[in-house]
């Protein structure tokens, strides 16, 4: 009897099928261009500089566009938003193969940006309206997994298809998004539609209503730049290619686990606990890379990899654990609010990771760039170790 009162597993409470088809199919298309457009930028003529171009000003759309997306979600309701977003992210995709110079794939990425905004923003945002909190980290583990499925099976394989199969195959499947449209539909249909009585408070949501998102924005910023340096630099900083290769799949292979498993824990003994063992385990990963990469000729490949595995295993769980914070800080009608600037510290610290280690390499080295992040992870530890106050009324 009690079994069948007992709810549904979270990926099948009303809404969360079609959440994770949407989250699934538009992150295939993300993670399908993220390595192989900069090579497009190549084929075309663009230099290395042009090049790192296009999936900056890809997440610089993003994030100038992150704020706007709960006024749109309130203003056209979810289904207009999610679908002109999906559509966005999507179409322009099919449009690179005839981009004949760097301006032209500069355009088309930027309005793939606007609508990797509306992806981002909407989703997270509605996985707090969908699951009651008492399950909460679950479902951010079940989104977590329909993210970290397609990166870790299109990030490393798309540039061998453009190789081998040609470029127009990896331009179809940066187009999957459009066929989340149906799904985001029905997902629509779950959600609440705001009428002009909510959207007065939410409009008047002030910086000050903003500060209690700036603690769990700096812990996801900290473990983000480190990820984001590894992401990007490993294969420079490391001489054993096949390590580098282990390293990556090791990072992003943990970090979905952790997301997954961090969210039933959560649910269990609450997000708090886990904050501040997190970050340790940020810092050792980080001084074990800047240890293994200290001879540029001769990496200590276990200590790099072991580094890496501990690096995605905050990066993963503390993803969902500021999520989890982010939400607890704020009213349910400020829920989008709340996904805006998780969304905004995801995409900032990833981008901020690669400029500020880039540069201090250039200037010092890799290891001196890695201990300087493990020195920012270290600031944050204050923070993990306070506990997250609740909205105010």
């Amino acid at each position: 009897m009690t079994d069948s009162l007992s709810p549904p597993p979270v990926w099948r409470a009303p809404g969360m099928p079609a959440l994770l088809l949407v989250t699934f199919f538009g992150f295939a298309g993300f993670a399908a261009l993220m390595p192989t457009a900069p090579l497009w930028a190549l084929e075309v003529g663009a230099g290395s500089a042009g090049a790192g171009m296009v999936n900056g000003i890809l997440m610089l759309c993003t994030v100038a566009s992150q704020p706007f997306v709960p006024w749109a979600l309130r203003r056209f309701g979810w289904a207009r938003t999610l679908g002109v977003g999906l559509a966005l992210l999507g179409v322009p995709t099919l449009f690179f193969g005839l981009a004949g110079s760097l301006g032209t794939v500069l355009t088309l990425s930027g309005v793939r940006g606007l609508g990797f905004s509306i992806l981002t923003v909407a989703g997270s945002m509605a996985v707090a309206e969908l699951v009651e909190p008492g399950r909460r980290g679950k479902a951010v583990g079940a989104y977590g997994l329909a993210i970290s499925v397609p990166q870790l099976t299109l990030l490393p394989s798309t540039p061998w298809l453009a190789e081998h199969m040609g470029f127009w195959l990896v331009f179809v499947l940066g187009a999957l998004p459009v066929a989340a449209i149906p799904p985001a539909l029905a997902l629509a249909r779950h959600l609440h539609q705001p009428d002009d009585s909510d959207r007065v408070p939410e409009q008047a949501l002030s910086w000050r209503g903003m500060l209690p998102l700036a603690r769990p924005m700096a812990l996801l910023l900290a473990v983000t730049l480190a990820s984001g340096a590894f992401i990007t630099f490993t294969p420079q900083m490391s001489s054993d290619a096949a390590a580098t290769t282990a390293g990556l799949l090791l990072l992003t292979s943990t970090a979905a686990l952790a997301r997954w498993r961090f969210g039933h824990w959560a649910d269990v003994h609450g997000a708090h606990v886990f904050l501040w063992p997190l970050v340790c385990v940020t810092i050792v990963g980080l001084l074990l890379g800047a240890w293994a990469v200290i001879d540029p000729q001769d990496t200590s490949v276990v200590a790099l990899l072991v580094g890496m595995a501990l690096l995605g295993i905050s990066y993963g769980g503390l993803q969902n654990l500021t999520l989890l914070e982010s939400f607890s800080a704020v009213r349910p009608r400020d829920y989008g609010v709340a996904s805006a600037a998780w969304n905004i510290g995801f995409d900032a610290g990833t981008g901020l990771g690669s400029v500020l280690v880039g540069a201090l390499a250039a200037g010092y080295s890799f290891p001196v760039a890695l201990v300087v992040c493990a020195a920012f992870s270290v600031l944050t530890l204050p923070l993990a170790l306070m506990r997250q106050r609740g909205p105010s009324a």
